[in-house]
């Protein structure tokens, strides 16, 4: 898969994407956004499993965001099933480095529009934890509602914290 946005793109990993995606990954400031299933510290080996693991799925379901020369941070689905099949979460993370640029939003639209349309859903929706404002807002600028205020529904990083809960509909 591969998707054009001016100076970025959404595209498969690649088995070179090993280096740049340990560099990015591995920072305290990002995993701290994530689930506890994205390690840190993110070691090589984590990023040699990841790409194995995303460039073998059926579909393929989570994406390298990349500039011309490298990956630069990732973008995925988590498609459901039995009553909730046409609904999927959708997550992404990108570099320090990138941040505050518009490339989360002009990302996330771009595979909001894939993803309804290649898997034939109806509903995508994502979470935020309660201090991470920015992708509060990079939701919100590609078009995603807040519809929920979850409270202490998480813990992360030995907090117990707020969660929001952003979604859009076709």
């Amino acid at each position: 898969m591969h998707i054009d946005l001016d100076d970025w793109h959404i595209r498969s990993f690649h088995p070179d994407d090993v280096e740049a995606l340990t560099r990015y990954a591995n920072n305290r400031k990002v995993w701290r956004n994530l689930r506890d299933s994205f390690p840190y510290p993110y070691s090589r080996s984590d990023a040699e499993a990841w790409i194995c693991s995303a460039t073998q799925e059926t579909p393929e379901r989570n994406f390298a965001i990349a500039c011309a020369t490298e990956a630069i941070g990732g973008i995925g689905l988590r498609l459901q099933d039995d009553v909730l099949r046409r609904s999927a979460e959708v997550g992404f993370w990108l570099g320090e480095p990138f941040w505050g640029r518009g490339i989360g939003t002009a990302t996330l639209r771009a595979f909001t529009n894939y993803a309804f349309k290649q898997f034939g859903l109806v509903r995508l929706y994502g979470y935020v934890y309660e201090w991470n404002l920015a992708s509060a807002r990079v939701m919100e600028k590609a078009g995603y509602v807040r519809e929920g205020h979850l409270r202490k529904s998480v813990i992360k990083d030995g907090k117990i914290i707020d969660q929001f809960l952003y979604a859009i509909t076709r």
